[in-house]
């Protein structure tokens, strides 16, 4: 009661008429009446501001919510985004890696092959020497085998007898021509190798 007093105007007190009789059951009435209009409006009001609050308390929850829901949208976005770009990251750091691996094994591959050229190349200079060790032998036994032309203080019996010995040896003069040819064609080889070492050795270093 003394909620609704604060709030309440002043009350004035009704004058009592002279001459007339007082009632006091009527006033008190009156009184009563307006005392209970008074509390009813002031009930009304609260419920209506009561109401008002609420509404503006639903809206301001539906808000938070909204916002909320916003921000758990957005932060799965991000997370989404920041997924695809680790996947991203991974699978252009795994291509890097398989393309070094690749570049790596190909150029491993590339030095067993000048390896191995080198080596069979070496072979083939070897037995290429030997060879031409054994041509050098058989060369050497020719030019044993050959006289020196001396004609001279012969009569003409000798003469023909060294005209027949020296056509017999006319075919191991043109074996010798032949065998210098094929040295020559063997020091033309021997450049070509040493050609071929020296690059598939600058091959190696890089």
């Amino acid at each position: 009661m003394l909620y609704f007093r604060l709030f309440a105007p002043p009350l004035t007190v009704p004058k009592i008429p002279e001459g007339e009789k007082v009632d006091f059951d009527d006033i008190h009435r009156k009184r009563q009446e307006k005392d209970l209009t008074e509390l009813q409006s002031l009930i009304e009001a609260h419920f209506i501001q009561r109401k008002k609050d609420e509404e503006e308390l639903i809206a301001l929850v539906n808000r938070i919510e909204k916002r909320r829901a916003e921000r758990a949208e957005q932060q799965r976005i991000r997370t989404e985004h920041e997924k695809e770009r680790q996947n991203r990251l991974a699978e252009e750091k795994e291509r890097k890696e398989q393309e070094e691996a690749r570049r790596k094994q190909d150029e491993d591959a590339k030095k067993k092959k000048a390896l191995t050229n080198m080596t069979q190349q070496y072979s083939d200079g070897k037995r290429g020497a030997k060879k031409q060790t054994e041509r050098e032998k058989k060369r050497k036994i020719l030019a044993e085998r050959k006289k020196p032309l001396n004609v001279e203080r012969l009569n003409e019996d000798k003469l023909k007898k060294n005209l027949v010995v020296y056509t017999f040896f006319l075919g191991p003069c043109d074996l010798s021509l032949t065998l210098k040819a094929s040295k020559i064609h063997i020091m033309l080889y021997d450049i070509n190798w040493e050609r071929d070492v020296l690059a598939g050795l600058q091959i190696i270093k890089t």
